[in-house]
């Protein structure tokens, strides 16, 4: 039978999914200028069981106004932290062994559906206006972009990065059941 599970179902099955490891993925959000898409993707990056979100640059971090109106509440949940220098903190990451992933249009981007990664990994997402960027495009090892069918030619970086995390989420747990089935 089909029910609706109620709101103290749902809040212990995702503590008990909480316990579990997270996603072996940090994002730098540099430069974005809306308050609404920084709440908006905290509260995604917690859905996702993303490991950190770093905030650089001018994107504005908790606890200004805006961020707790989207985020309701994920903003206390997911670990967060604040660098005014994305390019430094990316050399940082490079060095613990992160793939550095820009998600942005560019020469010799993949399909975000295409794209193999290796984890830990480190997705960066840009203004909303200009992007990644000039000054990080050389720490990226690779770039990745959601194909885009209508006139417009971008999304929402919010909805963007929704898309591109939980495939990132998805090939991860794939990796992950392959490497259970071969130990088995």
């Amino acid at each position: 039978m089909i029910r609706k599970l109620t709101h103290e179902e749902i809040t212990v099955r995702q503590v008990k999914k909480c316990a579990d490891s997270k996603l072996p993925v940090c994002v730098v959000l540099n430069n974005i200028r809306s308050l609404h898409n920084v709440g908006t993707i905290f509260r995604t990056a917690d859905g996702a069981g993303v490991q950190k979100l770093w905030l650089c640059g001018i994107t504005g971090y908790p606890p200004q106004g805006g961020i707790a109106k989207t985020a309701l509440g994920a903003q206390d949940h997911v670990p967060w932290e604040y660098r005014e220098d994305a390019a430094g903190l990316l050399k940082e990451l490079k060095k613990e062994g992160y793939q550095i992933v820009l998600l942005e249009q560019m020469q010799g981007s993949v399909r975000h559906d295409h794209f193999r990664p290796e984890f830990p990994l480190c997705l960066v997402m840009g203004n909303e206006v200009s992007g990644i960027s000039d000054g990080l495009q050389s720490w990226a090892d690779a770039a990745i972009e959601i194909e885009m069918q209508g006139i417009k030619n971008s999304l929402n970086v919010a909805v963007a990065f929704g898309i591109a995390v939980y495939q990132l989420r998805s090939s991860y747990r794939t990796l992950a059941d392959a490497r259970s089935r071969s130990k088995g």
